[in-house]
């Protein structure tokens, strides 16, 4: 298979994509921007809770 080909089945098949509008990618964009934040904090505080128990008992 050559490259042109291959770009040319893309180009094809990219034609079939269901693309979102405007306003869902801005949607999912923040729901991910959000999940994240929350994600980090979660992980922050237990590795905060984590680094309190083990200076109790390392130092």
């Amino acid at each position: 298979m050559s490259l042109i080909t291959y770009l040319k089945d893309t180009q094809g098949e990219l034609k079939h994509v269901s693309w979102p509008t405007r306003s869902q990618a801005v949607g999912f964009t923040i729901v991910v921007v959000l999940i994240s934040v929350f994600v980090s904090f979660f992980l922050g505080f237990f590795d905060y809770l984590l680094k309190l128990t083990l200076e109790k008992f390392v130092i």
